[in-house]
């Protein structure tokens, strides 16, 4: 994978972006982009069920659900869930020419389903994470045969509005990439669920045992974040021998243990992913 470019303002993107679908995705990805220094006048905001917060930023000047012509259209985001993919696309392809890119957030949608309802189009597929919504995710992206570097370095600068970005070359590996870092935060959350259930089983508070299950899940991942050493490095720096951590990770790295567990989910995930595609 590439490293992640710079961070650029939005501020001179030649056109409309519209965004198809506002909700809890789309909507941090709109967030990003005018903090971005993106003006609210250059978007346009497809959602049958706008929020107050969407609703709120028609004030400043966004254009929600507009009727008629929307002029040049530079960049058109995809952020519906795939169920409704068949039923959105055929309405989006006159919003199209030959200089938008067309940026789709859907799980599982492939490249080849996306170019059956817009042809000729420049399509980048791409997966992001929910830590979107606090400037920390991740996405990783993949562009058809007709993304070239213009649109491309668009593409990348509306998906950087969010956290990091990766691109790939290979379309195989969007399951994966979606398993591992598109659900990947339910695996962390459920992680700080289960120590805060076991910190009470043990007889903490309920209340504490979260805080601590809360800080300790945040603390680590920063500290992962910042740190030049492999994880595993990290880990063993942890586990003195013969100590606590070492109990637990006796339990936690033994058979049946967290790392078999977690490639069957990834295994799981990636699986119904493909099942998503169409």
């Amino acid at each position: 994978m590439a490293k992640s470019a710079k961070q650029n303002s939005l501020a001179a993107i030649p056109g409309a972006l519209v965004l198809v679908g506002a909700g809890k995705m789309g909507g941090a990805m709109l967030d990003g982009w005018l903090a971005r220094k993106l003006s609210p006048k250059k978007v346009i905001v497809l959602e049958p069920q706008p929020s107050k917060a969407i609703k709120t930023l028609g004030k400043r000047g966004v254009r929600i659900n507009p009727k008629g012509d929307v002029g040049p259209v530079a960049a058109l985001v995809i952020a519906v869930k795939p169920q409704s993919a068949p039923d959105a696309l055929p309405l989006l392809a006159a919003l199209i020419d030959q200089k938008t890119v067309v940026v789709s957030i859907m799980a599982g949608r492939t490249l080849g389903f996306l170019e059956q309802h817009l042809p000729n189009a420049a399509i980048v597929r791409a997966m992001p994470n929910t830590p979107a919504a606090i400037g920390r995710g991740i996405t990783v992206a993949v562009g058809n045969r007709r993304v070239e570097a213009k649109s491309r370095k668009l593409a990348h600068g509306l998906l950087a509005a969010t956290g990091s970005v990766e691109w790939v070359n290979d379309e195989a590996l969007m399951d994966a990439v979606t398993a591992v870092s598109g659900s990947g935060p339910a695996y962390v959350f459920l992680l700080a669920e289960a120590m805060a259930e076991a910190g009470v089983a043990a007889g903490l508070p309920a209340a504490l045992a979260e805080k601590l299950a809360r800080e300790t899940v945040a603390g680590s991942g920063e500290l992962m974040l910042r740190s030049p050493l492999p994880v595993a490095t990290l880990r063993q720096n942890v586990t003195s021998p013969g100590g606590t951590t070492a109990a637990a990770l006796e339990v936690l790295m033994g058979q049946g243990g967290v790392a078999p567990l977690m490639t069957k989910a990834v295994a799981a995930a990636t699986k119904r992913g493909k099942g998503l595609a169409g």
